[in-house]
């Protein structure tokens, strides 16, 4: 309760602390709604036509973030020299308000509306054109951090790239990464995609376990896989320079949290190593 002093009336100082933190528990929500959401998503729209993609520079290696390898969750990556001829298809993902302001692995500060990206080996900084295999969309961005560390991620785009390239409410994509080569900074054109596409409910995309000239190697992988989705891996055959490739493959495969199930089940069948292979 309070007291009356004169004309003013003075809170007790129970109802004070209580009133402060009736104050501060509003205070709180109000933030939580505004600023961020639990998916990593601002809580206020934004405006991708206003943003422009990232533009390529000649710029020097960070002086962070280029070592020879390093060691995340006990698995050794190792960063590529130079990103000359680098094409990459597989699984995007996108990273946003935790660790909006951060340092990333470069030295630079984590800005969520930023046209940049992470990736676990091309030296940094490394331009990329980002092309949605479902939609056809693209993008260009700076790569400028580490990650994604996820067993069946790429690349892991900021928020503002994701969402101009249309995976954000999905939370990943199927995309094609292509390292922009550096003729591009000698005024030579940039080399032209491809824009062909795929369909989520047509032909699909592979989980990638192994390769090999010898038949038997091929067929004594599948066995040992048995039990894995059966239903879906198989034996293919292809040519690469003149020579004949067993693929041990599962697929085709429409939906990613398939694929990102068999892969995370790889490491109990003694499986460590596989790709994510799209047949355009």
């Amino acid at each position: 309760m309070g007291y009356n002093i004169g004309n003013r009336f003075i809170p007790s100082k129970r109802l004070l602390r209580v009133a402060i933190w009736w104050l501060l528990i509003f205070l709180l929500q109000a933030c939580s709604v505004t600023s961020s959401r639990t998916d990593g998503r601002p809580g206020q729209p934004v405006n991708v036509s206003a943003i422009p993609d990232a533009v390529p520079g000649n710029e020097p290696k960070s002086k962070y973030g280029n070592p020879d390898s390093y060691i995340v969750n006990g698995k050794k990556y190792f960063v590529r020299r130079d990103s000359s001829g680098f094409i990459e298809r597989g699984i995007a993902s996108w990273y946003g308000t935790k660790f909006h302001g951060r340092r990333t692995s470069s030295g630079e500060t984590y800005d969520m509306y930023a046209m940049t990206a992470a990736h676990k080996t091309l030296p940094l900084p490394t331009y990329v054109t980002v092309r949605n295999l479902y939609n056809g969309h693209s993008i260009t961005v700076k790569v400028n951090d580490r990650g994604p560390f996820h067993e069946n991620r790429v690349i892991d785009l900021s928020y503002v790239a994701a969402l101009k390239l249309g995976i954000v409410k999905d939370g990943t994509g199927l995309v094609e990464v292509r390292a922009i080569d550096p003729g591009y900074f000698r005024g030579e054109p940039v080399p032209v995609q491809s824009q062909t596409t795929i369909s989520k409910s047509g032909k699909g995309f592979y989980v990638q376990v192994g390769a090999f000239s010898n038949y038997e190697n091929a067929l004594q992988l599948t066995k040992k896989l048995t039990g894995l989705a059966d239903n879906l891996i198989h034996i293919s055959e292809t040519i690469v320079s003149k020579e004949k490739l067993y693929r041990v493959r599962f697929g085709p495969i429409t939906e990613i949290d398939v694929a990102d199930r068999i892969v995370i089940n790889l490491g109990r069948y003694g499986v460590g190593e596989h790709r994510i292979v799209v047949d355009l």
